[in-house]
């Protein structure tokens, strides 16, 4: 195929051309249905574009049915049904029809890079596990042992807390730990003390057991505990090594004080280490169970750092409140998979765990640093990055006038997704509107695409002299 049939224009993505022309070319019968079209590679050298470029193009193509891949045979067209319009009013009504643009770019925070997954040692072991006898019964209710114990010595030695694997409770999700944790605190604490902004799904969580919710504002700077001795609630809920959303950690000075809280109104902090193990700029603050156990309720999870379908978190509990919980819930059956539990414990203790981590803390950090570059680049002094130090997204503050919604709908318009804040605050607002821009499942040229064109969607709400 000719690279004369596509006369590249400047004001769109390469890909999304050669995407719009093949499409013409099928839809008007110039390229038959189950014909074979070029190879990725093929295409690539043709059009003087990089595979990645045509691999985009035929992503969006097969993403709408008009071409199907056939493993190593390569990609053929699909038989489309012939559209006929009956009269005028139905063209004119497709004419009027709002068009949805394809999603290009997703920034979206909960995913992590497939393409360092370590699929071939995690199927290894997995397949391992289906060998062993345990792998064809049920499970313990409070998570396997095993997998307790890689825990423990992984909890020691990142985060320095000591533990011991009769107090760990393994669980599906941190949503589903705190619902849980929250029915067996309800009849003493009537009230719990969140993070405002804060992670939306612990809210739900406590309000499901009718909770009252008291907030304590969160700035850029940190975390406000200047009213903590006034509030009347004796639980606080708090996510001091990386806050969600804004990304700010939880000095040493204001940890040592919400433990001293902790301890005189003889109350409890449940700290969501949701993903401490991505810090960027200088190693994590210890976690503020290993201050004080006896009054911090700690959750971890694997979805953030290794891979969110594998649905593995973990709760440790102070010794006082396990015989409640334990017994509580001795006769449920536990809601998390038993092959990924003992998988995980296998990776663990072969230490791929920590190989992997120190080589995604690289992987996600040069990401950050893409992320930041491009939108520096692009947008100067109209925005504030927030959150950049760690973390696997940050938070873009546009000084501009317009809400958060047109933000969302005119990227959409572009092609890229970006994510709302609204949603985590409930009485701090914020005074100009916050974009949430994940990045770990994107590779740097898919970054700086995605920002370029966040760029042209909202450049109409820019400067003149911009």
């Amino acid at each position: 195929m000719k690279n004369t049939i596509f006369a590249f224009r400047e004001d769109s993505p390469k890909y999304k051309q050669i995407y719009e022309q093949f499409k013409l070319f099928i839809e008007r019968g110039d390229i038959k249905a189950n014909d074979q079209l070029p190879s990725i590679r093929q295409l690539a050298v043709s059009l003087q574009v990089s595979r990645n470029t045509t691999l985009m193009a035929y992503d969006l193509l097969v993403a709408e049915g008009y071409i199907r891949g056939e493993g190593r045979k390569g990609y053929f067209v699909n038989e489309l049904e012939p559209v006929f319009f009956q009269n005028d009013s139905i063209q004119n009504d497709k004419k009027e029809a709002k068009s949805v643009t394809p999603v290009l770019i997703d920034f979206r925070a909960g995913a992590v890079d497939q393409n360092n997954f370590p699929l071939k040692t995690w199927r290894k072991i997995a397949n391992h596990v289906l060998t062993r006898t345990e792998s064809y019964q049920y499970g313990s209710p409070f998570g396997e042992y095993c997998l307790r114990e890689q825990i423990v010595a992984y909890l020691l030695q990142a985060r320095g807390v000591k533990t011991h694997p009769d107090a760990i409770i393994i669980g599906s999700s941190t949503q589903q730990m705190l619902i849980h944790l929250a029915y067996i605190l309800k009849d003493e604490y009537h009230s719990i003390i969140v993070e405002d902004p804060g992670f939306d799904g612990a809210r739900n969580a406590f309000e499901f057991h009718c909770l009252t919710l008291e907030t304590i504002p969160v700035y850029e700077t940190g975390i406000d505990f200047s009213k903590l001795e006034d509030m009347m609630s004796r639980l606080i809920y708090v996510t001091p090594s990386h806050q969600s959303p804004i990304g700010v950690s939880m000095s040493i000075q204001k940890r040592q004080m919400l433990i001293h809280w902790a301890n005189k109104v003889q109350g409890y902090i449940i700290e969501d280490d949701y993903d401490s193990e991505f810090r960027y700029t200088q190693q994590p603050f210890p976690a503020l169970a290993s201050i004080d156990s006896t009054r911090v309720i700690y959750l971890g999870n694997f979805s953030k750092s290794f891979l969110p379908g594998i649905r593995l978190s973990y709760m440790v509990l102070p010794q006082v409140l396990l015989d409640p919980y334990k017994k509580q819930f001795i006769h449920f059956e536990s809601t998390t998979s038993l092959l990924s539990q003992l998988t995980m414990a296998n990776f663990m203790e072969e230490g791929e765990w920590v190989r992997h981590i120190k080589r995604m803390r690289l992987v996600y950090k040069r990401k950050m640093q893409c992320l930041v570059l491009e939108l520096k680049k692009q947008f100067k002094q109209t925005i504030s990055i927030i959150g950049e130090q760690s973390g696997l997204y940050l938070l873009v503050k546009l000084h501009l006038n317009c809400s958060e919604i047109w933000l969302i709908e005119q990227a959409a318009f572009y092609g890229v997704k970006v994510y709302p804040t609204s949603i985590y605050f409930i009485k701090n607002q914020p005074d100009w509107p916050i974009i949430k821009l994940g990045f770990s499942n994107l590779s740097c040229d898919e970054i700086q695409l995605g920002v370029k064109l966040l760029k042209k969607a909202w450049s109409k709400n820019m400067p003149d002299n911009y």
